[in-house]
């Protein structure tokens, strides 16, 4: 079976966008759109890695991180955070207190967010089949 990847982000067309390579990588993308979605999600299916923005209505990602870190079901799950903040280094350093496992800036193509992925994924020993290491 694939590993899931969860992505959040409140702007659909980073999931249309993002969707065909996730998958083309051997990974079963999941999605959500706001901070409270992404805890539900995350918590029901279980994911392998979660993709997060910062900047999202209703949960921001880094509060939605921090609950997905507070909960014992979702506790251990990567969570690799992106963003477009100009504050960059406030975020990266805010992301990493929070619990990420990587921090990405957007924008950043679709090779950059697999070869993301498979990092985290593959550092957790699970590497979808026919997935080259990074």
């Amino acid at each position: 079976m694939a590993p899931k990847v969860l992505l959040v982000d409140d702007d659909r067309l980073i999931h249309r966008l993002y969707q065909p390579h996730v998958e083309r990588a051997g990974y079963q993308m999941l999605s959500a759109f706001d901070g409270a979605e992404a805890f539900a999600t995350a918590a029901r299916e279980l994911p392998q890695v979660i993709v997060m923005d910062i900047m999202m209505p209703k949960s921001d990602g880094l509060s939605a991180m921090r609950e997905l870190k507070a909960n014992e079901k979702t506790k251990d799950i990567p969570v690799i955070i992106m963003t477009v903040n100009p504050h960059f280094q406030l975020s990266q350093m805010e992301s990493q207190l929070a619990g990420a496992a990587l921090f990405l800036t957007k924008p950043f193509g679709p090779a950059s967010l697999v070869a993301a992925l498979q990092r985290v994924v593959s550092a957790c020993g699970e590497m979808p089949h026919g997935a080259a290491q990074p």
